[in-house]
């Protein structure tokens, strides 16, 4: 009896883990445009008229919703709960494991809300992921933690000029200055820029391009700067930002001299009979 009971329990989590693996098959409506998704790398593609272009390549989702909320509801707020990436249960809280088993997904390593006008058409277990979602042309808003530099000094964290290599002021290039400002304060004031931990920051990078995408294998092929170190997790959604305003060049028809000046074509005057 004691054998079979132990057969029972290494059997039930390994089931409850495969039935967690298998997230919903409907997919996520397109009017959500935001994934997460793990930077990979840079690489560069042609373009279909032999242009080399730089682009950094993102892996975006699939990303299940695991929670739906509701501006009418005890959140007081619309929004979506997307997932992404693989985490190992036994390092998963009891809350957090109740909130996977509810949305049918196995556990996620990165959590990111979404902010939705109208959360009707969303549910619970919908997977999101690049079809329909961005196409190239797109512009796109990336947000991730930035490199960790370690701990820098005045002149590396904040762009400081430094100080004077001569006249008397030895092994003090570097050096931030003086601290405080006025004789009467003693004292320092709150937010005074000194050396410290640099990078490791929440940053945004807005209208980055959309080169290609390959909803194939989740891929966006992005032009532009996406923060954070490779393996890094970042969040991909739509520009907040005006679209790119195309300039269309029209040759002139006005006839100029060398000089830069309009010459005007004189036209014979009729003489009056």
């Amino acid at each position: 009896m004691s054998e079979e009971k132990k057969q029972e329990k290494t059997e039930n989590p390994q089931a409850e883990a495969a039935a967690a693996q298998a997230p919903g098959s409907e997919k996520a409506p397109a009017a959500l445009k935001a994934l997460i998704g793990e930077k990979l790398g840079m690489t560069r593609v042609f373009t279909s008229s032999g242009e080399v272009r730089a682009v950094t390549v993102v892996k975006a989702g699939p990303c299940p919703i695991i929670r739906v909320k509701a501006a009418d509801s005890r959140d007081g707020y619309s929004a979506v709960l997307l997932g992404y990436g693989e985490r190992k249960a036994k390092s998963v809280t009891r809350p957090e494991n109740g909130q996977f088993k509810a949305a049918g997904v196995s556990p996620l390593r990165y959590l990111r809300e979404i902010r939705v006008q109208d959360p009707k058409p969303f549910k619970v277990g919908q997977v999101a992921d690049v079809t329909g979602r961005f196409t190239a042309g797109d512009y796109v808003d990336i947000q991730g933690l930035s490199k960790g530099k370690g701990f820098a000094g005045a002149m590396k964290r904040h762009g400081f000029h430094g100080m004077p290599g001569s006249h008397g002021a030895s092994d003090k290039e570097r050096s931030p200055g003086s601290l405080a400002a006025r004789r009467s304060l003693g004292r320092v004031l709150k937010g005074q820029r000194m050396a410290g931990h640099h990078g490791l920051e929440t940053t945004t990078t807005q209208k980055v391009e959309v080169v290609l995408v390959d909803e194939k294998n989740n891929l966006l092929y992005l032009n532009g700067p996406v923060p954070g170190p490779r393996g890094g997790f970042v969040t991909v959604c739509e520009t907040v930002k005006n679209l790119k305003r195309v300039r269309i060049i029209v040759k002139s028809t006005i006839k100029r001299d060398k000089m830069g000046n309009i010459i005007v074509d004189k036209k014979p005057s009729k003489k009056k009979v």
